[in-house]
């Protein structure tokens, strides 16, 4: 059985950046990854990609893919279309196993993401990009001057109902009860602005529009009733799934199943792993911070491995 130094599974932002940083310090690595670019493949246009004025999402993969294909060697040892099915400790390393093929590592970054949760009514599929987002970071200026619609109760829609107030026309936040998730005083601080209003006790029942979304009709959850609310751009915030399911037997997850991390080092619970980017309890998840996370995991990844020999 083949030993690498580490293992890097994950093909977005953050595993990208720490497979360029692992290969270019000759740590021996195999780099894993189903698909490349994370959540952010289904943006037409990311406008925050330091570096680049905008991208798509899908040409993001593309030069990700490409940057770390360029390092591809006897350091690093890509796999692509192939998940990894567990990870188990034996004797000090990591056994590593995908479909019929296992390895040993010594150490292992996690940055497998997260999905965010998603609309399951009629039309929020097939406007999926089309006027319904599920990032305001990303997408939002692209709505400026636009009455928009965040849906969600938690930190996250406030938050983006905050960003999206510095240029929209208006701002409607529906949540499905009377009580929010969020915290009173960034409740409070979006509050008030006259440019937003809050419709609780709303519950989405179906998108319309044409090439685009045009509105959205909810049903009121206490009388039933149905009304229609006119929506030029649909931001959802209802949630993240993280994809830690792979550790969940080996490392401390926090209550929303995401890997515990120290924000100094990145290293989760357990010696020898480390996770970066959306799959983490960081406080915030965006691309820049999950590559500049997982670089900050390689560096110490980087000195864990040569003070352990």
């Amino acid at each position: 059985m083949e030993t690498y130094d580490l293992a890097i599974i994950g093909g977005g932002p953050a595993g990208v950046a720490a497979g360029v940083y692992a290969a270019r310090k000759k740590l021996k690595t195999i780099f894993i990854t189903f698909d490349w670019g994370g959540q952010s493949i289904v943006s037409e246009e990311i406008q925050t990609w330091i570096g680049t004025k905008k991208i798509s999402g899908s040409e993001l993969a593309r030069q990700l893919r490409e940057h770390l294909l360029a390092y591809e060697g006897p350091d690093l040892t890509v796999i692509t279309s192939q998940k990894v099915q567990s990870i188990a400790q034996a004797d000090g390393r990591f056994i590593v196993e995908m479909n019929s093929n296992k390895f040993k590592t010594r150490a292992v970054l996690i940055t497998t993401g997260a999905d965010r949760r998603r609309l399951t009514v009629p039309g929020a599929k097939e406007f999926e990009q089309k006027g319904i987002t599920y990032c305001a970071s990303c997408d939002g200026p692209l709505f400026a001057n636009k009455d928009v619609v965040v849906i969600g109760g938690g930190n996250a829609a406030f938050e983006s109902a905050a960003q999206l107030l510095a240029y929209c026309r208006s701002v409607t936040l529906l949540n499905r009860s009377e009580k929010f998730r969020a915290d009173e005083i960034t409740i409070e601080k979006v509050r008030r602005d006259p440019k937003f209003e809050i419709i609780t006790n709303a519950e989405p029942v179906e998108f319309k529009g044409s090439q685009f979304v045009e509105s959205l009709i909810y049903k009121d959850i206490v009388t039933g009733e149905t009304h229609e609310l006119k929506a030029e751009g649909v931001f959802v915030e209802i949630g993240l799934i993280p994809t830690t399911w792979l550790v969940k037997d080996l490392v401390k997850l926090n209550q929303y199943n995401q890997i515990i991390v120290d924000p100094r080092t990145q290293r989760a619970s357990v010696n020898g792993i480390w996770a970066a980017g959306d799959c983490t309890d960081g406080l915030y998840h965006q691309n820049n911070i999950a590559a500049g996370d997982a670089v900050k995991a390689l560096e110490d990844i980087y000195n864990y491995l040569h003070l352990a020999k």
